[in-house]
């Protein structure tokens, strides 16, 4: 029977393991540098990011959100970003009207306009409200990001920047998402106000 410090050390492992996986590839690299480019020019437009996910990824939506508008390093002021699954009325109302697939894309439709940006997050890519939401994007002409796992589901085929990191298990894509999260944002900050 494994104890909890064999698990504890598998589980580092696993993270380690992807972690430099992700590192090492280049094309998706790019990827996210180009994810980062056009961020930044989407803030210095003066718009903002929406942002959206299910269960840990709706968490991490929030969390990247509050990143943005508070702070992630240093006081700075702040940038406009949404997690649009923080409101229960909105979420249920569209949920029991439109369908659960709806709940992103029919906020986007009701709030973003041209300049601002989406970033879905799904560990699987296969997440039907993402991919509605990401479908919306492109009638809108609204760019976005896609994080995803394993090997990024369809919603690849829909978001102008698809991020798809390494490792099979949840727990492991969900903490690459956070170091994508984190990254975007500091290197956002620095591009906005400096070092």
């Amino acid at each position: 029977m494994m104890t909890p410090i064999d698990r504890l050390k598998r589980n580092l492992e696993a993270s380690i393991q992807a972690k430099q996986a992700l590192m090492q590839n280049s094309a998706t690299l790019a990827v996210f540098a180009e994810a980062v480019d056009a961020t930044v020019a989407c803030y210095q437009r003066g718009h903002r990011i929406y942002i959206a996910g299910n269960g840990g990824s709706a968490a991490d939506a929030q969390h990247l959100a509050a990143e943005f508008v508070s702070k992630l390093a240093r006081d700075r002021a702040p940038l406009a970003a949404e997690a649009l699954t923080t409101d229960s009325s909105i979420l249920t109302a569209i949920g029991n009207d439109y369908g659960f697939d709806q709940v992103f894309a029919r906020q986007l439709a009701g709030k973003a306009v041209a300049g601002d940006m989406f970033l879905g997050i799904s560990t699987s890519g296969q997440s039907p409200n993402i991919l509605k939401a990401l479908e919306r994007c492109r009638e809108m002409r609204v760019p976005s990001i896609l994080f995803a796992g394993r090997d990024g589901g369809p919603a690849t085929q829909l978001a102008d920047f698809s991020i798809v990191v390494p490792g099979q298990a949840t727990s492991t894509i969900q903490e690459l998402h956070i170091v994508l999260a984190h990254t975007l944002c500091e290197c956002v900050e620095v591009a906005i106000f400096g070092e």
